[in-house]
């Protein structure tokens, strides 16, 4: 005859071993759960990354001195989408563009296929700034129908013949040290970079189809605010008052 509390530690024994592979066999549902909600976030944020970037916001770096001291070389900024498109570009906004063609000297790519695709794919993404390949920043100096001049008795650009004060210039530069005339065609641009000593601007286009002027279809969008570095973090403001004057062509 078998005892009971002789056979009570087997019971026991079988009792925790069963609640053991129990324990186990639903860990694994919640361990599948938890993978596809991991899963559903990240595609997710991508895809809202991708949305963002496309059409609201997307952010590029400073290859090049053209727009001292407003931009520094690595400055990371963000450029809005929204203009063109539901808001106007305006005289005095800074843009960035896709290169109409010679502008941008072309360099050899060091990178190899993975990094390339690697950065390509966070770039695609909008979780690495857009780099300069075929994009430049300069700023709008003429719209559509504008005439632009260079320069008065004073050395200063005019535009539909007032001249102009411009306090974003980098300092100790001149407007321009090319002479020039020009009648911006409907639908394009007259661009021209802050530091005007060290920037392949409009002007050096003059006699390119469009004589310098970039088509509007080319902007990406207006820049909204620096990024990065932190101690250069600052919204653009368009400098109205150095166009207030300026009558409509």
């Amino acid at each position: 005859m078998t005892n009971d509390d002789e056979t009570a530690p087997a019971d026991g024994r079988r009792r925790d071993r069963a609640r053991g592979r129990g324990d186990r066999a639903g860990a694994q549902p919640r361990k599948r759960g938890w993978l596809r909600e991991t899963a559903i976030v990240v595609v997710s944020a991508l895809v809202l990354s991708v949305i963002i970037k496309t059409f609201l916001v997307q952010a590029f770096f400073i290859p090049s001195g053209s727009m001292e001291d407003t931009l520094a070389v690595g400055d990371r900024v963000l450029v809005s989408k929204l203009a063109p498109g539901p808001l106007d570009v305006h005289r005095g906004d800074v843009v960035v563009f896709v290169d109409p063609g010679g502008w941008l000297e072309q360099k050899p790519d060091t990178r190899n296929a993975v990094q390339r695709g690697l950065e390509e794919a966070l770039t695609f993404v909008g979780l690495l700034p857009q780099n300069a390949g075929e994009h430049l920043i300069k700023r709008v100096i003429g719209v559509g129908g504008d005439t632009v001049e260079c320069c008065d008795a004073d050395g200063r650009l005019m535009v539909n013949g007032v001249s102009i004060d411009e306090p974003y210039l980098k300092p100790g530069v001149s407007p321009s040290e090319t002479e020039f005339s020009v009648t911006v065609p409907e639908g394009h641009l007259w661009l021209m970079g802050d530091n005007r000593s060290n920037s392949q601007d409009s002007r050096s286009h003059l006699g390119d189809p469009g004589g310098g002027a970039v088509p509007m279809e080319n902007v990406v969008g207006t820049a909204a605010l620096i990024l990065w570095p932190f101690d250069h973090w600052s919204l653009f403001r368009n400098p109205g008052d150095t166009f207030a004057e300026v009558p409509e062509p």
